[in-house]
């Protein structure tokens, strides 16, 4: 059975234990795994720990696999009397695995919330990590089957109703809802925060490799899970720039958007919640997965890194994106009335207004293409122009750093920034507009057209869109890699760079400056120290940038 689909996890276990037993008193903190106790014994351990919950609304479980791994597991049910239950006395059934590096204590928060409003919750850490038996498996077949054999094991175990089935994951456990839409039809509600929709554009978008992404999972992974032979194996490929097309192999049979005709087919009510500045999981591939949803979904997008948004809501406390993973499942799990609100929903860089529509397409107006002059960003295309740059060199101009970039921006309204008049220019191209009097309102995925002649066979372009204020300071708006190999060197040929996805109101008297450079911390590039890189155009193909605005 094919499936499949990798998410990572992110902040300190230890914070997150820190949290669970602050909120819970009942959180414990289990040895690092393996041999499997039986589910009687975890049900004798949870009795005792259920004392700081409400009477007989929480334990901790014990969950074999199919292939006799042991999944480490919380039980939350509502206490007697709660509303929502069926004639029967049961409930709607929410799963939630653990996000990457975290384990099944990660959502105390959230299980108390929902049991007490009326739904049965087993979270549970996945396989590989922590007290869960197994290897990581990143989303492949294994903890795609261990979806449904969590969901049996709650069916047999808990009050929890058939027909009335939902997923809520952060993260790893966000790709997991997705697969889990893919390969389970008896899942009629997802929520995916922070998650992944295709894992090969998220590792390996523009043909680039997010190495610094990759080195921070793997990372996190280290203490707290047991690698298993295949994914070292990917991880040192990808490291090491080997055996490619393996690793695409892999990472895409764990993308739920290779699965989209089964979700689409099931039925399942999507949503999906990410940031514009997600490290891992670049909100481009979210949205080309959502336009392509047939069923009931919704999306959101606000400013913030991976899992940045969601962070509050795991320490108890409101959170916009729970709250809307709350609210979806309400009205598709227990018939509650929906969101009157579009269902296209974005928070707006970097004032943080709110914008509403009906689908992706609706969030540009228009299209602005802006010739790329000699010296300048948008006006006459002019002449002829060629600019030469300096292969695999460092210019000033950055896509900031992972996990801790889009934090910042959604913290303190900080980007990457740069003096855009003082970036290298023997490192990079930069080409500026004139101010915009009453500003300009950026929507969508901007793409870069220019023709590119290089020594060397193959190479990565960086391309920045920066909003630059009257002193030249820039803060950076999206960027996007794009690399190539084969090619002969010294022979021009077109290329385009397809930027992130955003949504930003440029500031009324600010500019564009557009900057095209050859290397970036956070990518594998491949141009070679040494060589060059001449962009150009010509009245026969002249080079743009090409901006969907509002």
């Amino acid at each position: 059975m094919e499936r499949s689909h990798p998410r990572r996890g992110r902040r300190a276990a230890s914070a997150v234990l820190v949290v669970a037993l602050a909120l819970g008193g009942a959180a414990v903190a289990r040895p690092a795994p393996a041999a499997a106790a039986s589910a009687a014994g975890s049900s004798a351990a949870g009795s005792s720990a259920s004392a700081a919950f409400a009477a007989g609304s929480f334990r901790l479980a014990d969950v074999p696999a199919q292939d006799g791994v042991v999944l480490k597991a919380d039980v939350f049910t509502p206490a007697p009397g709660t509303p929502g239950a069926d004639p029967q006395g049961r409930y709607p059934l929410v799963v939630q695995p653990a996000s990457w590096g975290q384990n099944d204590l990660e959502y105390v928060a959230q299980g108390r919330a929902f049991a007490a409003a009326g739904y049965v919750i087993v979270t549970y850490t996945v396989r590989g990590f922590w007290g869960s038996g197994g290897e990581v498996d990143v989303a492949g077949p294994k903890d795609v089957a261990d979806i449904s054999t969590v969901i049996d094991w709650a069916l047999a175990q808990t009050p929890a109703d058939p027909e009335r089935i939902g997923m809520v994951g952060l993260s790893l456990g966000g790709g997991l809802t997705l697969l889990g839409a893919a390969f389970d039809p008896r899942i009629k509600a997802v929520a995916s925060l922070s998650g992944w929709a295709d894992l090969t554009d998220s590792l390996y978008s523009g043909r680039t490799r997010h190495v610094q992404a990759a080195a921070v999972l793997a990372g996190i992974q280290a203490p707290t899970g047991r690698r298993s032979p295949e994914f070292a194996r990917v991880l040192d490929d990808l490291f090491a720039d080997r055996d490619l097309p393996e690793v695409v192999r892999w990472a895409d049979a764990r993308s739920p958007a290779r699965y989209l005709d089964r979700i689409n087919a099931n039925g399942t009510a999507v949503l999906l919640a990410n940031a514009w500045g997600d490290s891992f999981f670049n909100p481009g591939q979210v949205t080309a997965f959502y336009q392509r949803l047939t069923g009931p979904k919704r999306l959101e997008l606000r400013p913030g890194d991976h899992a940045s948004q969601e962070f509050t809501g795991l320490l108890g406390l409101s959170n916009a994106a729970w709250g809307s993973a709350r609210s979806w499942l309400d009205q598709y799990l227990k018939g509650a009335p929906g969101d009157r609100r579009p269902p296209v929903d974005l928070e707006v860089r970097p004032a943080g207004t709110h914008e509403s529509r009906p689908d992706w397409q609706s969030v540009s107006s228009r299209t602005d293409r802006l010739a790329l002059g000699a010296e300048t960003l948008g006006g006459p295309a002019g002449t002829d122009w060629r600019a030469t740059v300096l292969g695999n060199t460092a210019s000033g101009a950055s896509g900031g750093v992972a996990l801790l970039s889009g934090l910042a921006d959604q913290v303190v309204h900080l980007p990457p920034t740069a003096v855009v008049p003082l970036l290298d220019r023997s490192a990079v191209v930069v080409r500026r507009s004139a101010p915009y009097p009453q500003g300009l309102s950026v929507r969508g995925a901007a793409r870069v057209h220019t023709t590119v002649t290089a020594s060397a066979a193959q190479g990565t372009v960086v391309a920045y869109l920066y909003d630059v204020n009257a002193l030249g300071v820039g803060r950076l708006i999206s960027h996007a890699p794009q690399s190539w190999s084969g090619r002969p060197p010294g022979q021009p040929f077109a290329l385009d760079v397809t930027l992130f996805d955003t949504a930003y109101d440029l500031p009324a008297g600010h500019g564009l400056a557009l900057v095209l450079g050859t290397r970036d911390a956070l990518y594998g590039g491949l141009t070679p120290s040494g060589s060059t890189v001449t962009f150009g155009s010509s009245a026969a193909d002249p080079s743009e940038l090409v901006l969907p605005v509002r």
